[in-house]
């Protein structure tokens, strides 16, 4: 199995030169946000081992809501940020950009201040990747290549499959040999590929066993000291929940309209999010140990095709800014974007209010997980507020949501079966 890693490369851009940016990376487009994945910047589509990329501006803008505690706006610097969700170790991934669209990325960074681009650009890059607070993985160990490969198999095998209706459940096991016999025949002449999975790397196993490990001992260990300040956490919260300010106004027609230019060109849709953290210890402390929680669970729990119950999310980031005082949110999700909030709201609002009520404005909670999201229009016009528009957005396979993956991956993982009884080569046909 190969294990999937994340990289952002994060840094500010220099004075005055957004406007060039913007048009830079609006000519590596197809559509708008949509990269062209052959564009002579930065030609994703030719890095095998990279799911998705993104290129997006970050300003401060909402900083203007610290006015409204009565605390003074800071002047953040616009950054640039550059992610991507990789199979293998990120830093490989880096090294094979760089060296292979390494051009295209100097001409992207020398908007951001201090960048040489004399320099050597992957060194800049490692020293510039912010690391992920907490990230989602839809279905770790499922590669780039093994989505492409099981989409062409599964291409071929529905053109052959009869579409009138079988005689009989024994009609269906001998298509299924039928089938099984043509695939490896397809394989043996080289003109189908199904590569064998790749050993699961050592260091990612025994790390991933540390961490399952450590996390509890340490809980453990604070727990006394948690009880006793239990009361004190709970009165904390529950004042900051009575008073703090929400700020829910309904989103600018214009900044709402950039927003869903940038969308449904693909059964898959990019969000970016950027918001500020309440002030003071407690929020940023309550925000860190929680995603420190979140990520415990998507590492350990929520790695096999569903995120608490949402299962249309691809990849999906937590990160800090600027010393912990904001947080940036990226997911990668199939279908509208109105079905995907309708999804958390119905699902697991309590979830959203866990992180996200720890970010100035948030529709009010009670307890920290009731309220907030379930309040439907003011989450809705919160996040669309704090969305940002995404410049250039990579996604390796267009058209394929995650049903068809798990569609597909069902299919192949009937053919190496060796034995099917009729009714399960019958339920094997209806996937074609």
């Amino acid at each position: 199995m190969t294990p999937q890693s994340h990289f952002m490369v994060i840094a500010p851009l220099a004075t005055g030169r957004e406007d060039a940016l913007r048009a830079l990376l609006a000519g590596m487009n197809r559509n708008a946000g949509m990269v062209d994945p052959q564009n002579a910047l930065v030609p994703f589509g030719r890095f095998a081992q990279l799911h998705y990329a993104r290129l997006v501006m970050l300003d401060d803008a909402l900083q203007v809501d610290l006015e409204t505690l009565g605390l003074p706006r800071p002047r953040l610097p616009a950054y640039l940020a550059f992610m991507g969700d990789c199979d293998g170790p990120a830093r490989d991934c880096l090294a094979d950009l760089a060296q292979h669209a390494g051009d295209g990325l100097r001409r992207i960074f020398a908007h951001c201040a201090g960048f040489a681009a004399s320099g050597d650009l992957l060194d800049w890059m490692l020293a510039h990747d912010q690391p992920v607070a907490a990230s989602y993985i839809h279905w770790v160990g499922r590669s780039v290549r093994q989505i492409r490969q099981e989409s062409a198999l599964q291409q071929v095998l529905a053109a052959c499959v009869p579409r009138e209706t079988l005689a009989s459940e024994a009609e269906a096991l001998r298509i299924w040999r039928e089938l099984r016999a043509f695939v490896e025949a397809e394989r043996s002449a080289g003109r189908l590929l199904l590569t064998p999975a790749e050993p699961t790397p050592l260091g990612w196993t025994a790390a991933k066993l540390l961490n399952l490990l450590a996390l509890p001992l340490v809980g453990l260990a604070v727990l006394p000291l948690f009880v006793i300040l239990l009361p004190l956490l709970v009165q904390q919260l529950r004042s900051r929940e009575i008073h703090d300010p929400e700020i829910c106004p309904r989103p600018n027609p214009a900044a709402l309209q950039a927003l869903q230019d940038l969308e449904d060109f693909d059964v898959s849709n990019q969000y970016t999010a950027l918001g500020a953290v309440k002030p003071g210890l407690f929020r940023r402390g309550l925000v860190t140990l929680l995603l420190v929680l979140i990520q415990y669970a998507c590492r350990h729990v929520f790695t096999r095709g569903h995120l608490a119950r949402v299962q249309t999310i691809h990849f999906a980031r937590w990160a800090f800014l600027d010393d912990k005082t904001r947080v940036v949110f990226t997911s990668n999700y199939d279908g509208s974007h109105q079905g995907y909030m309708d999804d958390f709201i119905n699902k697991v609002a309590w979830g959203l209010n866990l992180v996200f009520s720890n970010g100035i404005g948030w529709p009010r909670t009670r307890w920290l997980i009731f309220g907030g999201a379930r309040y439907e229009q003011r989450f809705k016009y919160f996040q669309r507020r704090h969305q940002i528009p995404t410049q250039v957005w990579y996604k390796a396979y267009p058209g394929l949501t995650l049903a068809d993956m798990r569609r597909n991956q069902r299919i192949r993982e009937g053919l190496e079966r060796s034995y099917m009884n009729e009714a399960q080569a019958l339920a094997w046909l209806r996937l074609l």
